[in-house]
């Protein structure tokens, strides 16, 4: 993915991924969900549709602007293929997600949300639930030992997929996506539960 992703970085398609500076601590590069979403649609468009990176650039920046895209209102491409995600600025973001400027640059200054040029549903999602949050008082500036704790999950599954990360074969690669989300969902059932429990205590 990393090598698909450079090549897409070029003047062509000036694909807007997650900051380049963001990386795992094994210097990993990390990429979104919307990241993956949009290399994954660009890809398959090459590859199906034998489109050039020029053309399928403005098919994303029709989306990006809000127009219905030329390849969609032609017909000349299926549209359960095409890539509907609709992508934010900065100030729709904290709009659409109700918070204001300040809270939504406290959630980047605690790397809550990553800052970047747009932003997909994930992050609308994200914003809200900080918005309900602070009517609680709390802050994002409180939040972020969840970021390191999120840090340390990931080097836990990295830990665990060294074995098949040393091989570089499509099956390997594809094993070790299955097992790091399998292990990802026992962190988050462990997780649940020690936080049911405290709250049990808080109750009793």
């Amino acid at each position: 993915m990393s090598t698909k992703a450079s090549s897409l970085r070029s003047p062509a398609i000036k694909v807007p991924l997650s900051d380049p500076r963001s990386r795992t601590e094994s210097g990993y590069r990390k990429f979104s969900a919307a990241d993956i979403d949009r290399l994954r649609f660009i890809l398959t468009m090459q590859r199906d549709h034998y489109m050039r990176l020029k053309v399928i650039r403005g098919y994303l920046n029709d989306i990006e602007a809000g127009r219905t895209p030329a390849l969609l209102a032609s017909g000349s491409v299926p549209s359960s293929i095409l890539v509907t995600e609709r992508r934010y600025t900065r100030a729709e973001l904290a709009r659409e997600g109700g918070a204001s400027p300040a809270l939504l640059t406290d959630a980047i200054s605690a790397s809550l949300v990553v800052a970047a040029d747009t932003y997909g549903d994930d992050a609308v999602q994200v914003v809200r639930a900080l918005a309900e949050l602070q009517r609680s008082g709390i802050e994002p500036r409180h939040l972020r030992g969840f970021r390191a704790a999120a840090e340390r999950e990931l080097g836990l599954i990295e830990s665990a997929l060294i074995p098949l990360s040393r091989r570089n074969d499509p099956s390997s690669r594809a094993k070790a996506t299955e097992l790091a989300r399998e292990i990802a969902g026992q962190l988050e059932i462990v997780r649940s539960s020690l936080i049911r429990s405290a709250l049990g205590k808080l109750q009793s």
